[in-house]
C-alpha cells in the first residue's frame, strides 16, 4: 500500500477521533480509564501543537487510516515521553504501516531531546505488543507518570539514542 506519514493537520481532527473511537472500543478499551476519553481525542492537531509533542497520521489515498503521537509523559517525568494514541484502521493492519509510524514517532522524540519512551496499552491488543518488543521496548511491572489511564495493564519503556 503506497502511504505517506505526515504531521497532523486540523483537517484531519474528525478523521483521527473516529479512528481512535472505533478500535478502542473494538478492544473493549472505552471504559473509565482509557484515553478514548481524553479531552484532546476531538482536537488532536491542537494539543499537539505545543514544544516537543507531535502528532503523526499514516495517510493513503487522501484517507487517513492511523496516527501516533509524542508528549511528554505527564507527572513531571524528566527525560521520558510517551508513545500516545497509536492506532490504525483494520484495514491498513499488517502491512508494515505500524512499524514506520512508530519509527517516525522515535525519531522526533529523539530530536525533541527524550531519552526514554514509554508507552502504555493492553493484553489484547497482540500485533501492537509484538511490534513494541520487536522495537527494543521492555516490559515494566507498574505504570510511569500519571497518564490518567488506569485502564492499561501493559508498560514499555524504550531508551533513545
Amino acid at each position: 500500500m503506497e502511504a505517506n506519514v505526515r504531521r497532523i493537520q486540523p483537517s484531519d481532527d474528525a478523521a483521527v477521533a473516529a479512528i481512535i473511537r472505533e478500535v478502542m472500543t473494538s478492544f473493549g478499551a472505552n471504559g473509565e480509564g482509557f484515553a478514548i476519553h481524553d479531552v484532546e481525542v476531538a482536537a488532536m492537531s491542537a494539543a499537539y501543537a505545543s514544544p516537543r509533542h507531535a502528532y503523526f497520521v499514516v495517510e493513503a489515498a487522501g484517507q487517513v487510516l492511523g496516527g501516533a503521537g509524542i508528549a511528554p509523559l505527564a507527572g513531571d517525568v524528566d527525560g521520558v515521553c510517551e508513545l500516545r494514541k497509536m492506532y490504525f484502521l483494520p484495514a491498513a493492519r499488517g502491512q508494515g504501516l505500524g512499524e514506520r509510524l512508530l519509527r517516525e514517532c522515535l525519531a522526533f522524540a529523539a530530536e525533541a531531546g527524550f531519552r526514554t519512551c514509554y508507552l502504555e496499552t493492553l493484553t489484547g491488543m497482540t500485533s501492537a505488543l509484538k511490534l513494541y518488543r520487536r522495537l527494543g521496548f521492555t516490559a515494566l511491572s507498574a505504570p510511569l507518570g500519571k497518564t490518567g489511564h488506569f485502564g492499561c495493564n501493559q508498560f514499555f519503556v524504550r531508551p533513545l539514542p
